[in-house]
């Protein structure tokens, strides 16, 4: 799917006069994919959300996330990857052509003035502030990355939870998808724009604790 689709994606971002019909293929075939694997998707919370730009910030399970933060978030929203990522031949084009923001770990303030030009057009970022996949589906410790660039472009941070999808595809297995019901929950958003770098921790925190709690609750 990620390659098919993503190269076909490609070609509909350069042959396209209007880039929006390439998210639009690609957020309907995340969809696609999730129906054909008999995946049930369940959505709470989309109703909160304005305009944006927002930074979502989200736990991370699976490669299934992926998909659905892609197909069933609202809006064109780039994902935050590391760097290395972008120089996987196929990957690293649909990703670039796309306009995921790469991260540099080692150059932060370049990712946060990659960030202000996504957020200056509209867009929002999401980002797994875990840094990789759970294992078993236990949250994870947060970096503050997220929570700083939060801070410093004043852009409102929405908590999501992806419940169930550690199931349908956990981490270490072969890439197969096993049907089953997934639920992905957006909080109400919070606001930025009057805290400053000192307050970045407890950003995290609060955001972990919302997240956390939101996965401790049965799916509905």
């Amino acid at each position: 799917m990620l390659f098919s689709m993503g190269l076909i994606a490609v070609g509909i971002y350069r042959l396209s006069a209007d880039k929006r019909t390439a998210w639009r293929f690609a957020k309907a075939q995340a969809r696609n994919l999730a129906r054909l694997c008999g995946v049930r998707v369940r959505v709470r919370g989309t109703d909160q959300l304005g305009p944006g730009p927002y930074i979502f910030v989200s736990n991370h399970q699976s490669h299934f996330d992926i998909a659905l933060l892609l197909g069933y978030l609202p809006g064109i929203n780039r994902f935050a990857a590391k760097n290395e990522l972008f120089r996987q031949p196929v990957l690293g084009l649909v990703l670039g052509t796309l306009g995921m923001i790469p991260i540099d770990r080692d150059d932060p303030m370049a990712s946060i003035e990659v960030l202000n030009r996504m957020a200056a057009e509209g867009h929002s970022t999401i980002i797994f502030p875990e840094g990789t996949r759970s294992r078993d589906g236990t949250l994870l410790p947060f970096k503050k990355g997220a929570f700083v660039a939060a801070v410093r472009l004043g852009v409102p941070i929405v908590p999501v939870a992806c419940k169930g999808t550690a199931q349908i595809m956990p981490k270490g297995k072969h890439l197969s998808i096993v049907p089953g019901d997934v639920e992905l929950v957006v909080t109400e958003p919070m606001p930025t724009a009057d805290l400053d770098y000192a307050d970045r921790d407890r950003l995290r925190d609060l955001v972990r604790q919302r997240i956390a709690s939101e996965l401790a609750t049965p799916q509905s």
